[in-house]
């Protein structure tokens, strides 16, 4: 591949970072940042999959890839989510210092393949950033942007995983490097690899037979600095700094952890009835229309009806044990009663294949009507529940009724309902 020639920087630009032999911690090298990057990557891949399904809970039919079974699968898929995205925190912090002497590289671009990692590191770098720093702000539901969250963390993510994979296509004999050298070699110098102590080889030279020609000047290896930490010590440091974040914030998922969970935003056991919320019935401006004595259920399909509050305390009651899993990460069990859904759409005389819409009458929230696919809408754990802990439900709960099925995202889980439509 051509190789691009820049001048040698003048003397005066040969300062602070730019200096020789600027950089010569032993943890700036291949081995470092080939072991950090692999985890990182484990934990973006982990949260992008993720993320995956529940923006297809939210925005889309869901396709017959995402079972509802186990009840608590989006649970764990949305818990894992966010506690992949907490661990990804440190990691990149870690990554990034293992890998800025990079930035500071003389020729900046020596040919095609390092300009496309240049640009590909660009990208995959504020891609990162941005995912890491709106989803935190998310999970504590503090929004100081203009742009509309759900959308932009979902382009944003394909554009960084995109870059991911570039990235790791160019650098893979990095990497591979990395994890052949052995643990106890000298660490690479990153001027010497591509810096200013690294000498350009003669227009002139021919390649070995024995060593093929690179894009980068042979690599030199200098002895690390005394005094200076191991690599066992920087990985063992970032491993603990991991271990916290996720031990201190998975409890609001896993509720038996909720003991520790010292920085995790919400506590699954903390809210009216013992469950918590994130939107209030003041928030939502139903407080008076919730009591309101003359509220009806409407059911419209073939056969349309209405029911009073007491008229549906008299038809058939089931019990249900489902999680609310929010999207922010948090979740928590509850027991949940009232009248299975696809009773109510039986007596509307609704084919089997039809999905339904729910109205609240919530009137500006963003997911005061939703769509529930037919597998969800017959399921028979789907309830139009009434009743939390065996108690009528509390306004914020959704009194007087509210939908509850398995494995479906917190904010699907209607309350206030006002409508069942069958399409």
């Amino acid at each position: 591949m051509a190789r691009l020639t820049f001048p040698t920087p003048p003397g005066w630009l040969r300062r602070g970072p730019l200096r020789e032999g600027a950089f010569r911690s032993s943890l700036h090298d291949e081995r470092t940042a080939a072991l950090i990057g692999t985890a990182l990557g484990i934990a973006f891949t982990t949260a992008f999959l993720t993320g995956l399904i529940s923006h297809e809970l939210q925005l889309r039919h869901p396709p017959t890839w995402i079972p509802d079974r186990p009840v608590w699968i989006y649970r764990f898929t949305q818990g894992l989510h966010v506690t992949s995205g907490l661990a990804a925190i440190p990691l990149l912090l870690a990554k990034l210092w293992t890998v800025y002497p990079r930035l500071f590289a003389w020729p900046p671009l020596s040919s095609i393949r390092h300009a496309l990692e240049r640009v590909s590191i660009l990208v995959l770098v504020a891609g990162a950033i941005f995912q890491l720093v709106t989803g935190l702000l998310n999970v504590i539901q503090w929004y100081p942007w203009a742009f509309a969250f759900v959308p932009t963390h979902y382009q944003v993510a394909w554009i960084t995983v995109g870059a991911l994979i570039v990235h790791i296509a160019v650098k893979a004999p990095a990497i591979a490097r990395g994890y052949r050298r052995p643990i106890t070699q000298p660490a690479l110098d990153p001027a010497g690899e591509s810096g200013l102590e690294s000498p350009e080889p003669p227009e002139s030279a021919e390649p070995s037979a024995k060593a093929p020609a690179t894009d980068a000047a042979p690599p030199r290896f200098l002895a690390p600095r005394p005094g200076t930490a191991s690599r066992r010590s920087l990985l063992t440091a970032t491993g603990a700094a991991v271990g916290v974040v996720t031990l201190t914030t998975i409890g609001q998922s896993v509720t038996w952890l909720r003991g520790v969970d010292l920085l995790a935003p919400r506590d699954p056991s903390v809210g009216p009835q013992g469950v918590p919320i994130n939107r209030t019935a003041a928030q939502a401006g139903v407080q008076t229309t919730a009591f309101d004595p003359t509220w009806q259920l409407e059911v419209d399909g073939p056969r349309p009806f209405q029911l009073t509050l007491a008229q549906l305390g008299q038809l058939p009651q089931y019990e249900a044990v489902l999680p609310i899993s929010c999207v922010e990460g948090w979740s928590v069990n509850g027991s949940w009663s009232g009248v299975r859904l696809r009773d109510l759409l039986d007596r509307a005389g609704a084919r089997p294949g039809a999905d339904i819409r729910i109205v609240s009458f919530e009137k500006a929230g963003f997911y005061a009507t939703t769509t529930m696919p037919r597998e969800y809408a017959r399921d028979p754990l789907t309830l139009l529940a009434l009743r939390l802990g065996r108690q009528p439900l509390s306004v914020d709960h959704g009194y007087p009724a509210r939908i509850i099925a398995p494995g479906r995202p917190g904010v699907l889980q209607t309350k206030w309902v006002q409508r069942i439509e069958v399409l």
